[in-house]
């Protein structure tokens, strides 16, 4: 029991080290918005978390940025718009499928369905290949083993 208690108090910490609750904005409808963009977009330093979870000072800054775009008026795109500008599409933690990107979303199905269609042609083809039979041995073989045994 006592180890529950302490996983549950370390993954609730975990969510307070990210937000400084000086950086959240008055209204609620707002700081929601914040905190969506939060997580819509990825540090560039630790590049593997959202802003939200990052407390890198670059995520830190970011989210002192979103919320200052945010209590300006600006929309979601354009906050969005902003940090794409300075930093490229990496900074998205879904990037877009526009442009070339849609490559990228396609190759997976894409490959799937090439291994899929090769798997299928090469198990049809093993189905439609001759069965050969082994001959067995001829009789001179056979002669020649029974030799070899006996010795």
């Amino acid at each position: 029991m006592k180890r529950l208690v302490v996983l549950f108090w370390m993954v609730l910490s975990t969510a307070a080290l990210a937000l400084d609750p000086s950086e959240m904005l008055e209204d609620p409808e707002q700081e929601a918005r914040a905190r969506s963009l939060d997580h819509a977009l990825r540090c560039v330093v630790c590049q593997s978390e959202s802003v939200a979870s990052s407390n890198a000072q670059w995520a830190i800054d970011a989210r002192q940025v979103i919320r200052e775009q945010v209590a300006a008026g600006q929309s979601n795109a354009q906050i969005v718009d902003f940090f794409v500008e300075r930093y490229g599409e990496f900074v998205l933690m879904t990037p877009r499928t526009s442009g070339s990107n849609w490559m990228l979303w396609a190759a997976g199905p894409l490959m799937f369905l090439l291994a899929a269609g090769i798997g299928f042609g090469y198990l049809r083809g093993r189905s439609r290949a001759p069965v050969t039979t082994e001959a067995g041995l001829s009789d001179e073989e056979t002669r020649r083993l029974r030799e070899i045994m006996d010795e």
